[in-house]
């Protein structure tokens, strides 16, 4: 199987309304279920387990919460209680021997996601995180657990209240640009060109040694590893428009995002009958001055799905709905959903009608919240909870 779509997006002041907004669909092979699920802080020093490989601790964790496929350890996308948001795309490269081989049991890039979100409290170090353990472990293995021929290196959108980065990776190698205002995407390709903030120590000189690159004329990531000059495939290009389109107001808020996420016409948005649907959606507002907010909607197809809140509170709780009760049974958001979309049932415009309503009732009530956000515990499980009821 090849990766036909997932789309991460950010978009930074002066565009914006509050603070970084950042958006991603997470689209799987059909039938795998993605659950939404919360972690408090942990002090645990015993090695982790990931999907395939254990890593060495690295002292207290963040509190996360995250949106995973059920059978594995990592996650596609998820925040952080710092402010710090991280989805990650499929990429293929011409690099895929040895050490850089994608078939070999390594560390998943949704384990990378993970990892980088639970050891660290901005951007900058998200990057260090993930990229130092790229170079310790390399990634690799099935990213599917049905097929042991699905794999792929990965890229990265990393961003917290203040700034992003994107970074790209072949095997343990990689670059990384910082964005520092306007709009980025990334795709199922490589977008980073000859502009590279940060690299993988030894890279120019292990491009040489493979014979990927000459020496003469500019270094060239996209095209070194994948062949191409800069980046065109059309998915890819269709999410830069539409950021363009979305933010011209330079009033870019969460709404937008969903707008972009839902777009079916440009192939970011992809039912649950393609090959592969879009299995949940994120989109998280990252501010300084007021608590960041972070949508989740936990069921596939965001044009046919809603978003609920989360806030990162001292006693946050979620819904047990967006939770598998097993690696290999879907939870119960997910059931009621695909049933109620099979049926046709217009239950799906009445809660697009109460997540409006939800988003302009949270933006009025954190304008006015003082420190103590206990009021936010059970925001998202609320939100879920109504949706099961209107479900059933």
């Amino acid at each position: 199987m090849t990766p036909k779509s997932c789309d991460t997006f950010v978009v930074l002041p002066p565009l914006t309304k509050h603070g970084v907004v950042f958006g991603k669909n997470s689209d799987r092979p059909q039938g795998e279920v993605q659950e939404v699920v919360y972690y408090p802080v942990s002090e645990s020093a015993d090695p982790v387990k990931c999907t395939y490989i254990e890593v060495e601790a690295a002292g207290p964790t963040r509190a996360v919460i995250l949106s995973k496929p059920s059978w594995m350890w990592g996650a596609e996308m998820g925040a952080n209680e710092c402010g710090v948001v991280i989805g990650n795309e499929a990429i293929h490269t011409n690099d895929n021997e040895g050490d850089h081989d994608p078939t070999i049991k390594r560390l998943l890039g949704m384990d990378l996601v993970r990892l980088g979100l639970e050891r660290s409290s901005t951007a900058n170090e998200a990057l260090d995180v993930i990229t130092q353990l790229l170079q310790k472990y390399g990634q690799g293995g099935p990213c599917s657990k049905d097929d042991p021929g699905f794999v792929y290196h990965n890229s990265f959108l990393i961003a917290d209240p203040t700034t992003a980065w994107v970074l790209e990776t072949s095997g343990k190698h990689w670059a990384a640009v910082q964005v520092t205002s306007g709009y980025r995407n990334i795709s199922n390709v490589l977008t980073i060109t000859t502009q590279i903030d940060k690299k993988s120590a030894g890279l120019e000189e292990y491009v040489k040694s493979k014979g990927l690159w000459s020496g003469d004329g500019d270094f060239n990531f996209c095209e070194i590893f994948s062949g191409e000059k800069k980046p065109g495939a059309d998915r890819y290009v269709a999410g830069g428009k539409l950021l363009a389109e979305h933010s011209a107001s330079n009033n870019f808020r969460d709404t937008d995002m969903f707008k972009i996420l839902r777009d079916t016409e440009s192939g970011i948005c992809r039912s649950c009958d393609e090959p592969f649907p879009t299995a949940s959606a994120q989109v998280s507002v990252l501010s300084t001055n007021r608590p960041s907010v972070h949508w989740f909607t936990g069921t596939p197809d965001p044009s046919k799905s809603v978003f609920k809140p989360f806030i990162f509170t001292k006693n946050a709780v979620i819904s047990k709905h967006t939770r598998c009760p097993s690696k290999n049974e879907p939870h119960t958001l997910y059931t009621l959903h695909s049933a109620t979309i099979k049926k046709g049932s217009d239950v799906q415009e009445l809660l697009k009608k109460m997540e409006a309503e939800c988003v302009e009732e949270l933006e009025t009530v954190i304008e006015n919240v003082g420190e103590d956000l206990s009021e936010f515990d059970e925001l998202m499980k609320d939100c879920v909870e109504t949706e099961v009821k209107f479900y059933r």
